[in-house]
């Protein structure tokens, strides 16, 4: 095979599909507690949900409009869908089994998962009681007849159907009940006691019926698609056209059908007559539908000690006992691996330049930032104390839409500057300035980041983050920002930072190149979330034709085949899942002069091409060898790591070796590290741990 050789590149889809495998896999560790294998369950539903509302519906689309190729793996979409509906209808039955097993354990741990007919009589007179105090007014009854059309549903609409019978005249009836996203996926008939909600509604429909009985129901559940289409050019209003964007989104085709199993085989019949789903895209389950809502029972605080303890994330040297954050900043470049390390210095950062009378401006880039954002707030309340607030919005972020919208509106309100993203590219960079006035100068301060203003995210995401005054940062980062303000962000060249879709790509493949004329002496070792980019795999499968050691940690989509003689073998490529989401980007190449770097950027061309993104150098020697302790260590895992084969499987890496968790070791080098300024016995010991993890290493 030759680099152009379609054979020698993964299809995009397939390898998300397997990527979601290994998430499932998790879920069969019975080395983990049991509702943390129950959370990995609910992570594969809500991955599937999100395929199939953006990939899935973008391959019919392709399909539909006589696309016969995509990609440089040659597959049509018919033949994409074809593996993905196969793949998924055999993997079901995986997951029903998974399931049960671990229901079969929660129940013997007092934590039982129920339907109606297996309570006692007083756990129904209870569940009725609640039915008609919480459920009944809320629900949604519907006799579909030519007076009542079946009614529309939203994307992700969870319902039952139900067959009825006419207490006077014996005639029957279909009907359906929705059931609001409002409601709790589960009901909780008493301490341990769980019963799905669309059970609870079934076995008491008749409360909602008058003159009818109740024959038989099936829970049921739809996916539409869900890729909102901006023709941002032809927009005057751009927050207008986004709005009516995420009308459109409720709306969307319907791509899958999800329903439980009944013996009443009419059911699935009826409800298609009217959603006209594609048959390959149906899904009988066994199990309760809506698997995100497993949240729930995950975090059910009376079973806590089946999960695993927390992780409680620690501010480092030199931020641990900093009184004053900006001068330390100034005296230190101060980076930050999160969740290990505390997410608080960043949200301190803001809200203290917030606070501050001398900080002038402050300006951010906000992609998902969450619900109920301390940044946020921090902003508002500096624009209201009448500094300079410039916060880019990205409205593009997907399914993020509303909430951004929303904190939009409510900066503008505060009499911020808001940038609504910027037309034609997605903004995806995570970079934060804020100066200030000391004396009769300024003074610039800079965030840079591999993750998103978000703290809920940041206490689960692994991601790298810089608080620097490095002048030439500042003096770029201010530059970005005028051309963020200008919209001429796909022209903009930085001086010191590197910025996309200008330089990135080509300075990653200028990287590439130089350690390929190295030959054998050449070493690549690329951490990512994706890795698509065909030129940036083309370009590696040279280096490795040239000698060059390779290895990719990609947690998720990889399209590179490695280990194919003469072309790939040289290169490796592996797969970390487990405690935490594996988010950062860090690249390293051996014989460049800075050596490391950090972006918000994954190797796609979405990212490359079409984003405005940061790639950020280390420039100094600590920061690099944290950088490269963390490629080691996890290139180091026999616990979490999977290896990708030449045949495009994973397979979970096997040692002989003492196991060894990458996240695990880090939890104990920065328990270590923290140690250094707190005397107690517990700091003692966290630190013998992180000398011993980081020996290892």
């Amino acid at each position: 095979m030759t680099i152009n050789d379609s054979r020698m590149y993964f299809n995009r889809e397939i390898s998300w599909l397997k990527f979601n495998t290994r998430v499932l896999n998790e879920a069969k560790n019975t080395n983990i507690p049991l509702l943390e294998r129950l959370k990995f369950i609910a992570i594969y539903g809500t991955n599937l949900d999100e395929f199939y509302m953006i990939r899935v519906a973008g391959l019919k689309r392709l399909y539909a409009s006589g696309i016969t190729e995509v990609g440089a793996d040659k597959l049509t979409p018919l033949q994409q869908l074809k593996y993905i509906r196969e793949h998924l209808d055999k993997e079901k039955q995986t997951l029903e089994a998974i399931f049960n097993e671990i229901k079969t354990g929660l129940a013997k741990e007092g934590m039982f998962i129920k339907q109606v007919s297996d309570l006692n009589a007083q756990q129904k007179k209870h569940l009725r009681e609640y039915f008609l105090n919480y459920l009944y007014p809320v629900i949604v009854p519907v006799v579909v007849d030519s007076t009542h059309p079946f009614p529309h549903l939203n994307n992700l609409s969870f319902a039952i159907a139900l067959k009825l019978k006419n207490t006077q005249d014996g005639g029957v009836k279909f009907a359906m009940v929705r059931i609001s996203r409002m409601l709790p996926r589960f009901v909780e008939v008493e301490s341990g006691v769980f019963v799905p909600v669309e059970c609870v509604v079934g076995e008491f429909a008749n409360e909602l019926f008058s003159g009818f009985e109740i024959i038989s129901y099936v829970p049921f559940r739809i996916t539409r698609n869900a890729d909102i289409e901006i023709e941002e050019e032809e927009a005057d209003d751009f927050i207008e056209i986004m709005s009516e964007g995420l009308k459109t989104r409720r709306k969307g085709e319907i791509v899958r059908l999800e329903i439980g199993q009944s013996k009443d085989n009419s059911f699935l019949n009826a409800i298609n007559t009217y959603l006209n789903v594609d048959s390959k895209d149906i899904y009988i389950y066994t199990m309760p539908l809506n698997l995100s809502g497993l949240w729930e029972l995950v975090g059910s605080k009376a079973h806590a000690h089946l999960t695993t303890p927390p992780f409680n994330p620690k501010t480092l040297p030199p931020l641990h006992d900093a009184v004053d954050l900006f001068s330390t900043i100034e005296n230190h470049d101060v980076m930050l691996f999160h969740p290990y390390e505390s997410f608080d210095p960043v949200v301190n950062f803001i809200q203290n330049a917030a606070k501050d009378p001398d900080v002038l401006s402050i300006r951010m880039t906000l992609y998902r930032v969450g619900k109920n954002s301390p940044i946020v707030k921090a902003l508002i309340q500096a624009a209201e104390n009448n500094k300079q607030v410039t916060a880019l919005v990205e409205l593009k972020a997907r399914f993020d839409e509303e909430n951004n919208l929303h904190w939009a509106h409510s900066l503008e309100s505060a009499g911020a500057h808001v940038i609504y993203g910027v037309p034609g590219l997605k903004v995806h960079a995570k970079i934060a300035l804020v100066i200030k006035k000391i004396g009769n100068t300024l003074k610039e301060y800079v965030h840079l980041s591999t993750g998103n203003y978000n703290p809920s995210t940041a206490k689960i995401y692994t991601d790298v983050s810089l608080l620097t005054s490095n002048h030439d940062f500042a003096k770029d980062a201010i530059k970005l920002f005028h051309s963020l303000s200008t919209g001429s962000s796909y022209r903009t060249k930085l001086d010191s930072l590197y910025i996309a879709p200008t330089q990135i790509k080509l300075k990653i493949l200028e990287l590439i190149d130089n350690e390929t004329k190295m030959g054998a002496e050449g070493r690549i070792i690329m951490k990512a979330n994706a890795f698509v980019d065909i030129d940036v795999i083309k370009a590696l499968y040279k280096a490795s034709t040239a000698g060059v050691k390779i290895d990719l940690i990609v947690r998720g989509v990889c399209c590179l085949r490695p280990g194919v003689k003469g072309v790939s073998e040289n290169i490796r490529v592996f797969s970390i899942v487990g405690k935490y989401l594996e988010h950062a980007r860090i690249y390293h190449f051996k014989h460049d002069k800075i050596g490391i770097y950090f972006a918000s950027a994954d190797i796609m061309p979405r990212n490359l091409e079409r984003r405005v993104e940061i790639l950020t150098p280390s420039l100094n020697a600590q920061m690099s060898q944290r950088l490269m302790d963390i490629l080691q260590m996890q290139l180091k895992d026999n616990v979490q790591m999977y290896e990708l084969h030449s045949n495009g499987e994973y397979q979970k890496v096997a040692s002989k070796e003492k196991a060894f968790s990458s996240q695990i070791a880090y939890e104990d080098y920065v328990n270590g590290i923290y140690s250094d300024s707190v005397e107690n016995e517990e700091a003692i010991k966290a630190k013998k741990l992180a000398k011993r993890m980081l020996r290892e290493s």
